[in-house]
C-alpha cells in the first residue's frame, strides 16, 4: 500500500476543514436570517451583547457593490433591533489584510445608509458589529474582544458624559451609548469546556455541536 505524502495529507485535511467552515458558514447564515428562527438570533445576540435583544427585521444590506468603483463590503446579516439599533454579524473564513479597516468601513456605511439628507444627527443609529473569525487575527490570550469608544479625562481619569436636550428634559448619555461597538470572536482560540451560555455558542460556532 502506497504511503501518502505528509504534505498532501496536511493539505487535504486543511481543505476538508475549509470546506466544513464554508458549509457551516452557509448553514448559520441561513439559520439566523430566517424569520422563523429570530428566536435563535435573539438568543445569540442577547448572550453576545449581554443585554436583551429582540430583532424586528433583517435589513437588506447595501454591502453589495452599488457601482463599479464602490468598495466591496461583505455583510452576512444586518438586522434592526427593538431599540432601533443596527446589528451587523459577519462570518469570515479566510484571512484578509486590513480586516479592522474593513469592519470600520462596514459600520460607517451602515450608519450613512440609515440616515437621510437633512435629518438631525440625533437620528444616527447606534451600530453593533460582531465578527465571527475563523482565522488568527492579532495576538492575544482571549477568544472574544470588545471595542468601544470612551472619552477619558487625561488628568482626572473620569469618563465624559454628553448632555443633550430631549423636549424639556436634559438627557445625559455616555459616548459609548452613541458610538459603535465592535466584537471580535476568535473562534479558533476557544479551547475549553463550555460552562456558560456564551461558551456554548462559541462551541457551536467552532464545531457545530
Amino acid at each position: 500500500m502506497k504511503k501518502l505524502d505528509p504534505k498532501i495529507m496536511a493539505e487535504n485535511e486543511k481543505q476538508e476543514l475549509q470546506d466544513r467552515y464554508i458549509r457551516f458558514d452557509w448553514a448559520i447564515k441561513r439559520l439566523l436570517r430566517q424569520k422563523a428562527n429570530f428566536g435563535v438570533l435573539n438568543g445569540f445576540l442577547t448572550v453576545m451583547l449581554r443585554e436583551e435583544v429582540k430583532i424586528l427585521e433583517i435589513l437588506e444590506s447595501e454591502g453589495n457593490q452599488e457601482s463599479a468603483d464602490d468598495k466591496f463590503n461583505r455583510v452576512d446579516i444586518k438586522a434592526l433591533n427593538s431599540k432601533g439599533e443596527i446589528i451587523i454579524v459577519e462570518i469570515q473564513n479566510t484571512r484578509e489584510v486590513h480586516y479592522l479597516e474593513r469592519i470600520l468601513y462596514g459600520v460607517a456605511k451602515a450608519i450613512t445608509e440609515h440616515i437621510s439628507l437633512g435629518e438631525g444627527y440625533q437620528n444616527v443609529k447606534k451600530v453593533y458589529s460582531i465578527s465571527i473569525l475563523y482565522f488568527d487575527l492579532g495576538v492575544g490570550t482571549d477568544y472574544i474582544y470588545h471595542g468601544q469608544n470612551h472619552f477619558i479625562g487625561v488628568h482626572t481619569g473620569d469618563r465624559l458624559r454628553i448632555n443633550t436636550r430631549d423636549r424639556d428634559a436634559v438627557v445625559t448619555r455616555l459616548p459609548a451609548e452613541i458610538f459603535p461597538e465592535y466584537i471580535l470572536v476568535r473562534v479558533n482560540e476557544f479551547d475549553k469546556v463550555a460552562t456558560t451560555p456564551l461558551d456554548e455558542w462559541i462551541t457551536y460556532l467552532k464545531d457545530g455541536t
